[in-house]
């Protein structure tokens, strides 16, 4: 059986332009995962070769930011890829 939808006190038309205007305030799904692009501590330690303890100092000194949600520590993808700094020869 198949889950259906009513829509009382709504004409087809209505239903129509609302559903246009909402697709036309979106921003498409790819750019929004591009700009809150954020990654676990372990993904952080992948991406840059270390062990959380020192994910931890470079958090606590201000190199990297952190970002909670609930009791989860998360990172900007972009961020932390700003934070590598190339070796100068």
């Amino acid at each position: 059986m198949e889950a259906q939808i009513l829509f009382q006190g709504c004409t087809f038309s209505e239903l129509a332009d609302s559903i246009a205007n909402i697709l036309q305030n979106q921003t498409p799904i790819q750019a929004q995962l591009q700009e809150s692009d954020l990654i676990s501590r372990d993904e952080v330690c992948k991406i840059l070769h270390f062990n959380k303890t020192t994910l931890h100092k470079h958090t606590k000194s201000g190199r990297l930011k952190s970002y909670s949600i609930g009791n989860r520590v998360l990172y900007k993808r972009s961020e932390v890829l700003e934070a590598v700094t190339p070796l100068k020869r």
